[in-house]
């Protein structure tokens, strides 16, 4: 206990900064054991760069130790002897054959066609019938009738163009769609003014602090195709506004006049803005 307790006279920085510390802390491990590990890392590095520029020698001189020993050849120049010109022997030219007896070509018999000259057919006149029976003939002075010609009648004219009768269409109409154009627009009873005017009287303007000033929203609901209102919603900035404005609307049990298209009854969102003054 007494040597722990000794003041040590040339104290280390760490031990200066860690004093009164719990010196079991990691940090003060990693100051103590940095020289170490440091220098540690600087041999291991060390080695390991005097490795990789070593092997690339080591290689190249195993590669030379196991290579096969190469055999010297003699390459002296042989002197080139100039080569001998053969003298071909005149060869005597035979005489060419006879030429070949000429062939004889088959005569063909011609047959000459002989085209007998046209003779013209002789006429077969037919004597005038004799006088005695020419006079048997009668003229009368009834009158009769003669070969008719047929009488050209006109083809009938093309038909016109036919009237096409158009049938309106009308487009089918959705019972789950929510519209926002229709042909006619849901109507309060009383009009839009006296639905503003139950909004103001219902609104409850304790939710309020009082020095908002002009506070603005857009109240949008569904009126079904039974007149009751849906899916009501405010958007604007202040959220105690719009949940009173919620509120209110959802509180007019009045039911509204449905919007139509082709005269059936549909969905359709309204939107209304409200503004309010708090002063």
């Amino acid at each position: 206990m007494a040597e722990d307790n000794t003041y040590n006279s040339t104290p280390t920085l760490d031990e200066i900064v860690f004093e009164n510390r719990n010196k079991a802390y990691g940090a003060y491990d990693l100051r103590t054991s940095y020289r170490s590990i440091l220098t540690k890392s600087f041999i291991f590095g060390t080695i390991l760069f005097l490795v990789a520029a070593i092997t690339p020698f080591v290689i190249m001189k195993i590669k030379q130790m196991n290579a096969k020993e190469t055999t010297e050849v003699n390459a002296n120049l042989i002197d080139i002897l100039p080569e001998e010109q053969i003298i071909e022997e005149i060869k005597e030219e035979e005489p060419p054959p006879p030429p070949p007896p000429p062939k004889e070509e088959p005569q063909q018999e011609v047959i000459q066609n002989v085209v007998p000259e046209p003779v013209k057919a002789p006429k077969v006149e037919t004597p005038p019938p004799p006088i005695t029976k020419q006079l048997e003939t009668t003229t009368g002075l009834v009158n009769q009738e003669g070969v008719k010609t047929p009488t050209y009648t006109p083809p009938p004219p093309p038909p016109g163009p036919t009237k096409s009768t158009t049938v309106e269409v009308k487009p089918q109409v959705s019972e789950t769609q929510v519209y926002t154009e229709v042909e006619q627009l849901a109507e309060f009873p009383g009009g839009i003014n006296s639905f503003r005017s139950k909004v103001n009287s219902s609104f409850d303007t304790s939710v309020m602090d009082g020095d908002e000033g002009t506070v603005k929203t857009e109240v949008t609901f569904v009126v079904e195709r039974d007149g009751s209102i849906t899916d009501v919603k405010a958007n604007g900035s202040n959220k105690d506004f719009n949940a009173e404005a919620i509120r209110t609307v959802k509180s007019i049990k009045n039911k509204w006049a449905p919007a139509k298209i082709n005269g059936q009854s549909v969905r359709y969102r309204f939107r209304m803005p409200l503004t309010m003054q708090f002063e």
